[in-house]
């Protein structure tokens, strides 16, 4: 009798351990199910998925946030895009500027997740520190892998990857029409960034490369070294190359939110002269998707957009 009790008890116990190991599973796998890492350019980041209080110091992830309805904590508003203008306002937190982040107010929000790119990678450690933090910034130099690497990402977050899907094949679409313009028109063209009284020249494989690189649009000089501040040059080098399209970004006007202002320095009479000019195909691009954001759902398709009626 006593053995029969002895059995019983033993298997009442192990029944109860198996129970509790069971539920001890399903709790690690509750919580693995919750989080993901993510892989990123300055490391790897465990987030929680579907973070609700997010803050983004990327403009163009910002955009792309904003195309898929997730919302956001804060956000740095000094230099805000005019696109994106509902989130200057009280709505969202402050949260310094692009390159200075203020690690106060960020602390303050407690977010559940930092979104970064190039402009505050020097301070990645340090924001880290306050919440998980990913690299998003996109790498020029392969534009369009990165971006859709990026966007991917964003899906896994939020759970919104066949949103993203759909946005990047209709992206895939508008590049795939354009390159076909670009391949029909044959001209060539040249990139310059106007900051106040200088020009900077891009080619292919830099920070605006993705005009020669992706969109197809042939360039003037193929031998302008990749690199994010572009080539400094002269008008003489632009009249000399005699580009047939002419690309500007007016940077005063991305930093001061300011009416265009490069349009009076860049045609001059050195310009008059170029193909580009007497062509009437000088194309002032929006500096807000070219210089402040880029690498979004929203700023990707208008810069597609912008190239593709420069064509027209």
């Amino acid at each position: 009798m006593k053995k029969l009790l002895f059995l019983f008890a033993t298997g009442i116990l192990l029944t109860t351990l198996a129970a509790c190991g069971t539920e001890d599973s399903d709790n690690n796998s509750s919580e693995e199910d919750s989080s993901i890492t993510i892989e990123h350019e300055l490391g790897e980041t465990k987030v929680d998925k579907n973070p609700e209080n997010v803050v983004v110091f990327d403009y163009g992830i910002l955009d792309t946030l904003d195309k898929l309805g997730i919302d956001v904590a804060g956000v740095p508003q000094g230099n805000i895009p005019s696109y994106l203008s509902d989130y200057d306002s009280d709505n969202y937190e402050d949260v310094g500027s692009l390159k200075e982040p203020d690690f106060e107010k960020i602390a303050e929000v407690d977010p559940d997740l930092i979104i970064i790119s190039g402009r505050q990678s020097d301070v990645y450690d340090q924001l880290k520190e306050i919440a998980p933090t990913v690299y998003l910034g996109v790498d020029t130099s392969r534009y369009m892998e990165s971006f859709k690497e990026n966007m991917n990402k964003v899906g896994k977050i939020f759970d919104k990857q066949d949103e993203i899907d759909q946005e990047l094949t209709k992206i895939d679409d508008s590049i795939e029409k354009l390159e076909k313009k670009a391949e029909d028109t044959d001209k060539n063209g040249l990139v310059i960034l106007a900051n106040e009284d200088k020009i900077s020249a891009y080619g292919p494989g830099s920070r605006f490369g993705l005009i020669h690189d992706v969109f197809g649009i042939q360039a003037v000089d193929k031998n302008i070294e990749a690199s994010t501040h572009g080539k400094n040059v002269s008008f003489e080098y632009v009249k000399e190359k005699n580009p047939d399209l002419l690309y500007v970004i007016d940077r005063g006007a991305a930093i001061t939110s300011g009416e265009p202002s490069a349009k009076e320095m860049v045609e001059n009479d050195l310009i008059t002269d170029t193909n580009a000019y007497q062509n009437d195909d000088i194309t002032y691009l929006d500096p807000e998707y070219w210089y402040l954001s880029g690498g979004g759902l929203v700023s990707v398709q208008e810069m597609i957009q912008e190239v593709s009626d420069s064509l027209d």
